[in-house]
């Protein structure tokens, strides 16, 4: 057996009879029902695939791994390189981390893929609009860096990460990924009008890349209208490339355009190695009954075949696929009703009979092998021209209001080179007052400015820092800085 790397970048590990070697991991609840399914008509297929299955979630937190995943399956993934998976269970009381998750960042899957598109003979409101889109989301940063601290016992932080090499990474394959689809459109949704500098990042970034694929038009939306914009008028959309949570739950919107979570696929794509999987869960309370509709999984091994550049089998299974639904004859609970709807099995044998038939109306894309973006494991720095630390924030816990908190702390650092420029809660000015009226927690921000030329030392922070304490208990320390003469830090609202 031999790793060899394709002419567009991808690791496929081949068999000595020249068949690619996948890792599959048959998950939980209704996850081996749709597996196994998928792996009947990917065999009538002929797909030339071997399998290894392994395993991954509920079994395994049970055993008492906490990761869910356990050291075969791992070593499996390393080898194969690609992933076909049912949905994991992250179960209640027990276990620390998503199985999920934990896959998608063992191995840097940095690209969440997420088609919708209309189908045949699935009844929504949005029917004969011509829904047909892709959510790109970035999959490893964001708030689901899940980097979280209780810095009061009332007040709970999260860190949003958004790094210019994360961003430009997924804006890179999103256009990529519309290149090789033979799409038009670009959209970037992000919340950059209220999030400047995280957000912002993904703007200007975005900004920046479109300049080199004047092919593709570009367009930057704000998320929220995003959303609005999806219900409104859904087929305006080609490819929506978002942040993390963004693209969780605008992805999740659109499966609900099309007829549900039954239908959507995914794909987990990064440098190494790429994952494929349903979007929808485990549902137990479907398990074993031989009712689910197996569609989102099947349609995640028709993105794996594209991925492994296998793209006859890929439009072979889609077109019976996209057949049987016209044909309308077999169709699952969830598009007819679980009373009379075919069993799992039964529209699986019904795309296995249909292999060869192609749909008179609903047509499957042409596409051709998509170039993943270039990246280096090394840390990636961004140098500016200059830099300073101009003050610092103090993250303070105190039960005093605003005015006498702001009166003890210019007390406190009498002295130092530094001035309290102001304190807020919770991200609104409170001292000086600026008039407004705000209901108040424990945790305040203290801004203090440096007054002399250059920037604090160390030594001067940390005296700062303990004139500070001697009074309050503090929890968190920011340094603020300019970057070319541009502030690394937002102002509070109200803060002139």
């Amino acid at each position: 057996m031999s790793l060899i790397t394709t002419e567009s970048g991808k690791k496929v590990y081949l068999t000595p009879e020249g068949r690619k070697l996948i890792t599959v991991i048959p998950g939980d609840g209704i996850g081996p029902e749709c597996v196994e399914a998928t792996l009947k008509v990917l065999e009538a297929a002929k797909a030339p695939l071997e399998y290894e299955v392994r395993e991954a979630g509920a079994a395994v937190f049970r055993r008492g791994l906490e990761s869910g995943v356990p050291p075969e399956t791992i070593e499996s993934v390393r080898k194969t390189r690609v992933v076909l998976k049912g949905p994991l269970e992250t179960p209640v009381g027990y276990g620390e981390k998503s199985a999920n998750v934990t896959l998608r960042k063992l191995f840097e899957t940095y690209a969440n893929v997420r088609p919708v598109r209309e189908f045949p003979n699935v009844p929504t409101p949005y029917s004969g609009r011509g829904i047909d889109l892709v959510v790109v989301r970035e999959n490893v940063e964001d708030l689901y860096a899940a980097i979280e601290h209780m810095q009061t016992p009332g007040v709970a932080q999260t860190l949003k990460l958004i790094s210019r090499k994360g961003a430009e990474k997924i804006i890179r394959f999103a256009f990529e990924l519309a290149r090789s689809e033979g799409r038009k459109k670009v959209h970037c949704a992000t919340k950059s009008n209220i999030m400047k500098l995280t957000e912002g990042t993904m703007k200007r970034v975005f900004e920046e890349v479109a300049r080199e694929y004047p092919d593709l038009e570009a367009h930057h939306i704000i998320v929220d209208n995003a959303a609005h914009q999806l219900v409104k008028r859904p087929e305006q959309f080609e490819v929506i490339v978002t942040t993390n949570l963004n693209g969780d739950i605008l992805s999740d919107l659109t499966s609900g355009l099309i007829g549900g979570l039954g239908f959507a696929p995914s794909a987990n794509i990064g440098h190494e190695v790429a994952i494929f999987e349903a979007v929808h869960g485990s549902a137990p309370k479907y398990a074993g009954k031989n009712v689910i509709n197996p569609t989102a999984v099947l349609l995640s091994a028709v993105m794996m075949l594209r991925y492994l550049e296998e793209f006859a089998t890929a439009d072979l299974i889609e077109n019976a696929v996209l057949y049987t639904l016209e044909e309308g004859k077999v169709l699952t609970g969830d598009v007819v009703g679980y009373d009379r709807g075919a069993k799992t099995t039964e529209y699986a044998e019904a795309i296995v009979a249909n292999l060869g038939q192609r749909p008179r109306t609903a047509k499957v894309r042409d596409y051709r092998p998509i170039r993943l973006p270039p990246s280096s494991p090394d840390p990636v720095a961004v140098r500016p021209k200059s830099r300073r630390v101009v003050g610092v924030d103090v993250f303070v816990e105190s039960e005093l209001h605003p005015e006498p908190l702001g009166h003890l702390l210019e007390e406190l650092v009498q002295g130092l080179p530094f001035r309290l420029k102001m304190v807020s809660n919770r991200g609104t000015q409170v001292y000086p007052p600026t008039g407004g009226l705000v209901d108040l927690v424990d945790h305040y921000r203290c801004r203090f400015l440096y007054g002399k030329e250059g920037e604090p030392s160390d030594r001067e922070v940390l005296d700062l820092v303990g004139r500070v304490a001697s009074r309050l208990r503090w929890m968190h320390l920011e340094k603020l800085q300019e970057f070319d003469g541009e502030p690394g830090f937002t102002k509070a609202q109200g803060e002139n």
